[in-house]
């Protein structure tokens, strides 16, 4: 029997949760977080780590597995921080690998940010 137990998941500390954008236009509570998701994705090395950790197989990704991103590792683990901060990615360390994960609401509100409201 393993005494290894599973860390709770800490809520990221940004949720995204905005309207479409074409629904209305957003206050400035909306705006803030908006901008500080889509600031963090606008760096090309942030873009591929989300990007490898919301497409690794089982929805979540050990930092073993998503480092080779064309920068050394302390730059890796400060980039996977900000897209924590910006409510992006969660985590949750076992022994001593960190894994991420994308919040599945995360997907849902940025794609629900990005459609066309429904026809009135």
């Amino acid at each position: 029997m393993s005494n290894v137990s599973a860390l709770p998941l800490l809520e990221p500390e940004v949720a995204p949760c905005c309207p479409p954008l074409t629904e209305r236009p957003l206050n400035a509570e909306e705006a803030e977080r908006t901008a500080k998701m889509f600031k963090a994705l606008g760096d090309p090395v942030r873009l591929r780590l989300f990007s490898a950790v919301a497409s690794h197989e089982g929805g979540e990704a050990c930092v073993c597995d998503i480092s080779d991103v064309g920068v050394s590792q302390p730059t890796v683990s400060h980039h996977l921080k900000k897209l924590k901060e910006a409510g992006l990615l969660s985590s949750e360390r076992r022994g001593t690998w960190v894994y991420y994960r994308v919040e599945p609401d995360v997907l849902a509100a940025m794609g629900k940010l990005l459609t066309n409201a429904a026809p009135a």
